[in-house]
């Protein structure tokens, strides 16, 4: 206490110094004190998150940033142990320390405020190395080692995961950067959109906000915490800025990794109203920080597929998450159709949300996200009256400009090893082989093709991994045959064309050669100098050859 006190009392100039020093002796005395009482690592942790306002100078260094996290987060994990095993130290008996849980967790909070206290003082790269540097100790269940229900260590293993994603969520409030590509690795991408298919409830939750939270640059949030088809002055009056291209790029590279975890976590019958607010407000976060007409265009696909998730209900939602789907559709809907400010395409949302008032008041978000919901089991027989029809979308939304090819083309989340974290991929995978199945049976070239094999996970996985490979080969010999044109001196590309040149000077001269002038057959027809052709054979030695022919 006294060190922070002392910082303010010296000159400006000498802050930087001071600074540096006493983040430096508070982190060794909190090191020094992991066995002390909960309440004395607390006041420890307190005044590290008052110094993080003296941090902001600039005076620590990547080194000494990652070294503040990683002692915070080791201290994490030390006070989720005490608080399962209830000592201190495992060679000691139980009682020699008495172990407040409450008090464990109020320490753990601490720590968690001054991770977000120190996040916010550094600039967006550094927040992107913290960021990964957290993912990468979540123990998240994989593909090779999965989580084992009941085994020894689960409940500290999920302890771990809640308290790292909460600190995770506080890095990334307020994150702010204009290219998302390179300060959003797929190396923290990847682990983080794969934390959205957990069966827990509330870590999914937390991946949800940690990823509105990273694509809200405007600090927009707030206007969309409750979901509603009630038009918001706030929201009509929302500004949205021209999508950059480092954002393009981005779209481009994560897009459909982003609809697809969307997708995957609508269909949750575990999730309740909080899930449905987090997905509607990543749905808008994407809708007004980075999209371009494309993605647009993406989003309405994916929103009507989600629809049909509700109505077909192939893997069994109960009534209120069909209901609670149907509402988020709505709501998205009519804010994207605001937003476009397309007439006809904003007149079909209004028509349909008005029949649903009249009929169908289970299917809005008035209804449903309150707090006493009004939901209807009869959400297996609706109308085509109260439903928002893909065909009559592409229609308005093709008269205005936008790919109605596209939108007609209803939206399959694309099937990865991945799937294997969520129970919905049996289902996904037969809605895949159908669609396959029918595009085969629709194709001209299907009475020239052999009887198609069977097709499984596996064939589905090596089409679409060769396919992808094979693009990228494609697109990177176009890349460097731009490049080479672009920056090769004159004399080389002159010497390629001279040289691809005489090549084909040589196919057409063996062409040549062949169609005017074929070998002559002694037992064949023979065409004469005018081209009439003998219907008999005549001996070589009786032969008539022109005088030019003769040596």
């Amino acid at each position: 206490m006294d060190l922070a006190k002392r910082i303010h009392e010296e000159p400006h100039e000498e802050e930087p110094q001071h600074s540096h020093l006493v983040i430096q002796q508070l982190l060794s005395h909190l090191d020094a004190n992991s066995k002390s009482a909960a309440t004395v690592r607390a006041g420890i942790v307190d005044v590290l998150s008052e110094a993080a306002v003296i941090a902001a100078t600039g005076s620590v260094g990547m080194p000494t940033v990652l070294e503040v996290f990683n002692t915070l987060l080791r201290q994490l994990r030390l006070s989720i142990d005490y608080e399962l095993t209830g000592s201190y130290d495992s060679s000691v008996n139980i009682g020699t320390k008495i172990i407040k849980e409450h008090e464990e967790r109020m320490f753990q909070e601490a720590v968690i405020k001054t991770i977000g206290s120190f996040a916010s003082t550094l600039p967006a790269y550094q927040r992107s190395e913290v960021m990964l540097f957290i993912m990468g100790k979540v123990p998240l269940p994989s593909m090779h080692y999965p989580t084992e229900p009941g085994r020894p260590g689960e409940n500290r293993n999920r302890l771990i995961q809640i308290m790292l994603l909460k600190s995770l969520l506080q890095v990334s409030l307020g994150f702010q950067c204009s290219n998302m590509l390179t300060a959003l690795p797929s190396s923290f991408l990847d682990p983080l959109l794969s934390s959205t298919l957990m069966e827990d409830a509330e870590l999914r939750l937390f991946v949800l906000e940690i990823l509105v939270s990273l694509i809200d640059r405007h600090d927009s949030r707030h206007k969309f915490s409750t979901i509603s088809t009630v038009p918001d002055i706030a929201v009509l009056k929302l500004k949205v800025d021209k999508c950059s291209r480092q954002d393009t790029l981005f779209m481009k590279k994560h897009s459909q990794q982003l609809y697809r975890h969307i997708y995957l976590s609508c269909n949750d019958s575990f999730n309740v109203q909080a899930h449905y607010e987090a997905l509607y407000a990543l749905l808008v976060m994407i809708s007004i920080e980075l999209a371009n007409e494309e993605v647009v265009v993406d989003l309405i696909r994916l929103v009507l597929a989600v629809q049909d998730l509700a109505l077909n209900n192939e893997d069994n939602l109960p009534a209120y998450n069909r209901c609670a789907l149907h509402a988020l559709c709505a709501a998205y809907l009519n804010l994207i159709s605001q937003l476009t400010t397309v007439p006809a395409f904003c007149q079909h949302i209004h028509e349909v949300i008005e029949m649903r008032k009249k009929e169908g008041g289970y299917l809005l978000p008035e209804d449903v996200f309150v707090e006493k919901p009004r939901w209807s089991k009869s959400v297996d027989h609706i109308s085509t009256e109260l439903l928002f029809l893909q065909s009559k979308v592409s229609e308005v939304l093709g008269g205005s400009g936008y790919n109605s090819d596209r939108l007609s083309t209803p939206y399959v989340p694309q099937l990865t090893d991945e799937d294997r974290l969520s129970k919905k991929r049996k289902s996904i995978g037969e809605t895949i082989s159908l669609q396959v199945e029918v595009e085969s049976r629709n194709s001209p070239e299907r009475e020239e093709k052999a009887p198609a094999e069977e097709i499984t996970f596996e064939t589905l996985k090596k089409a679409i991994v060769d396919s992808v490979a094979v693009e990228e080969q494609e697109r990177e010999r176009r890349r460097q045959v731009v490049e080479k044109f672009q920056k090769a001196p004159f004399e080389e590309i002159a010497a390629h064309c001279g040289a691809r040149a005489s090549l084909l000077q040589s196919k057409l001269n063996q062409i040549f050669e062949l169609t005017i002038r074929p070998p002559p057959s002694p037992s064949g027809t023979i065409t004469a100098a005018y081209g009439q052709s003998q219907n008999h054979s005549i001996p070589v030695y009786e032969m008539k050859f022109p005088d030019l022919c003769v040596y």
